[in-house]
């Protein structure tokens, strides 16, 4: 207990020494604004997704492609994985979508397969739809210069 109460002390300390100020449960604001966790909160308007788009640019190096459609009664389980009968290398065409990435056919070794690793069949571990909608926070990220071409 002595160490805990030494510990909170050294904390309140350090912010002290800097002027950093300390943040009260007060000052906190949520997302759900100031309405208490026990009462219903208006529930945010859906945002509806386009039929189908363009590829969205993407923001930074490696960043995985974004899905530009709506996805809410896909099926991807063991058995089925409903992105790839339109992404697949033999779909691709037909659908004009975007064909799955070679890397999504190597194992964790490296090694080429001849179907969709298991580690990058779950597509939306990665990969993630898109709406245009006004941001939560406020956020002042501006893409590389080498993706962007700005």
């Amino acid at each position: 207990m002595m160490i805990q109460k030494l510990s909170i002390m050294v904390v309140l300390l350090a912010f002290s020494a800097y002027d950093l100020p300390i943040a009260t449960a007060d000052e906190v604001v949520s997302l759900r604004g100031s309405i208490e966790i026990d009462q219903n909160a208006n529930a945010p308007t859906i945002k509806r997704y386009n039929k189908d788009e363009e590829p969205i640019a993407r923001d930074y190096i490696q960043q995985p492609p974004l899905i530009p459609h709506a996805i809410a009664k896909y099926r991807i389980n063991l058995k089925s994985n409903k992105c790839l009968s339109c992404h697949s290398w033999k779909n691709y065409r037909q659908y004009s979508a975007t064909k799955i990435s070679q890397t999504h056919f190597e194992d964790r070794d490296d090694q080429v397969l001849a179907n969709v690793s298991a580690r990058r069949y779950f597509c939306t571990q990665c990969h993630v739809p898109q709406v245009d909608a006004k941001p939560l926070v406020e956020n002042d990220f501006k893409p590389i210069t080498a993706i962007s071409g700005e």
